[in-house]
């Protein structure tokens, strides 16, 4: 009597299926471990319903025309240059602002600017590690305000 191959075939399909779950249970496994937290608690949801009143803000703020340009020097400490539409640099303004990285560890820095000539602001805090870095900004001049998005980079 001869054996045939297909006695197999039910071993191979458990072989199979085994290593697909073997698969999934240690991706599963990944992804649970590498999870960085959860989302920031519902400011998606929240924007969203206040959609025309942040369409009317942004709108605003590009009448204004103000330019903020980003920069760190050598040093790592950000620096920001303000002017208006016409060019002329914004002095007296107050800025409120943090950096966060846009990958890797989570890291959140306060950051406290100071006027060092008319239109130009520096930074009391260095950013303590190089790569890329995003300015998220509030500025206050001649009763208006800005918020801004600036990335940096950090040598």
């Amino acid at each position: 009597m001869q054996t045939s191959a297909w006695r197999f075939y039910p071993w191979i399909i458990a072989a199979g299926m085994s290593v697909v779950i073997a698969v999934n249970i240690g991706m599963v496994s990944f992804a649970l471990h590498t999870f960085p937290g959860k989302a920031s608690g519902g400011e998606g949801f929240d924007l969203s319903n206040r959609y025309n009143a942040v369409i009317e803000r942004s709108q605003e703020q590009a009448a204004l025309g103000w330019t903020i340009d980003a920069k760190t020097d050598e040093t790592g400490h950000p620096a920001l240059s303000l002017t208006d539409a016409s060019g002329k640099a914004l002095t007296g303004a107050r800025i409120n602002a943090t950096a966060e990285r846009p990958v890797g560890e989570a890291r959140r820095t306060r950051l406290a600017f100071h006027e060092t000539t008319p239109g130009h602001y520096a930074s009391d805090v260095a950013l303590p590690l190089p790569g890329q870095w995003i300015v998220l900004l509030n500025a206050s001049a001649d009763s208006h305000d800005v918020a801004a998005t600036r990335r940096v980079l950090v040598r």
